[in-house]
């Protein structure tokens, strides 16, 4: 455990330069006689640590200092390594960034743990582009200069203005006050408020953008997740959204969810079979979807869905009835 924390304090003051005693006994949860003592151990160690009086003083390396990683066990290196293997840096325009960064990592392992890290590596797939019925996963293409701007604005606080085409709209100019990025299922959005009110806007879908000197109206922190899910229920109930309960055979479940926007409650039946209540996009879509399961699904609700599939289900029964 002490050869972790020395390695975390080493890297705390490579990261953030001179800190005090107790502010990295807060950070590390150990007391400030602790600190002291590890400071001792390294300074005996030949990791140049030195301490700096006044006010403003503290502990700090000479610059320029290098370390290994020596602190890394194997499966934190090799959750490293996988780490290059996200796709989501890809969408935020930080793929070479990501890249360059492994390879700093990696070269800076101990040589032992770098062949092993990169070997087991070699043995986990991460998100590939098509699962096992060869459907390929939708990912947007995002313009890196777009996605450059878009995020320089997010980091600094800055107004944006975007070029944004809406679905079946043509493409307006419109000044927004950026929240945050997310990624979700290769698709990537922009958290953000116009004139007040919440946006979000999905990043394939701006065709230009640019970064103001103003700053954007906007709190100093935000809770993200939070932010996502409150966006994420407004999206379930608003517009045209149909509200469907449904009958499924277990071995479709996963088929069935693929195609809904939300799962909002999920009860066993009494023969086994699953009873989901589910949010489609609109009627045609979920009239299409659910008509994809066959005998292997039953809506139960509303009543004018079942009236569509059972017509639906007649015109087929007469086609293919028996001839006169």
């Amino acid at each position: 455990m002490r050869a972790d924390r020395l390695v975390s304090l080493v890297l705390l003051l490579r990261q953030r330069g001179r800190m005090t005693a107790e502010t990295l006994a807060r950070e590390l949860e150990v007391s400030t006689r602790t600190v002291l003592r590890d400071i001792e151990a390294l300074s005996a160690a030949s990791v140049p640590v030195y301490a700096e009086r006044g006010r403003h003083g503290g502990f700090a390396l000479l610059p320029d200092f290098q370390t290994a990683l020596t602190g890394l066990n194997h499966d934190e290196a090799l959750a490293l390594v996988v780490a290059g293997s996200r796709r989501g840096a890809q969408m935020f325009g930080l793929g070479s960034a990501l890249a360059s960064a492994i390879l700093k990592v990696v070269d800076a392992l101990p040589e032992g743990l770098r062949g092993t890290a990169a070997g087991a590596a070699q043995r986990l797939l991460i998100d590939p582009e098509t699962d096992l019925l060869s459907r390929r996963v939708a990912a947007e293409e995002v313009s890196d200069a777009i996605v450059a701007e878009v995020r320089r604005a997010v980091f600094a606080g800055h107004k944006l203005r975007i070029h944004y085409a809406a679905v079946d709209q043509t493409p307006k100019w419109r000044t927004v006050d950026p929240i945050g990025l997310v990624t979700v299922r290769e698709q990537g959005y922009l958290l953000a408020k116009r004139a007040g009110e919440d946006r979000t806007y999905r990043l394939s879908r701006v065709l230009a953008a640019e970064e103001r000197d103003e700053p954007a109206q906007r709190p100093d922190t935000v809770d993200l997740d939070r932010a996502w899910q409150e966006r994420n229920a407004q999206f379930r109930t608003g517009g045209d959204k149909v509200a469907v309960l449904v009958r499924v055979d277990p071995v479709r479940r996963e088929h069935l969810v693929s195609t809904v926007l939300a799962v909002c409650a999920e009860e066993a039946d009494t023969d086994g079979w699953l009873r989901l209540n589910v949010i489609f996009q609109d009627s045609r879509h979920a009239e299409w979807a659910l008509w994809q399961h066959a005998m292997y699904a039953e809506v139960l609700a509303p009543q004018w869905m079942r009236t569509s599939l059972h017509n639906r289900a007649a015109a087929i029964a007469a086609r293919y009835g028996p001839t006169s």
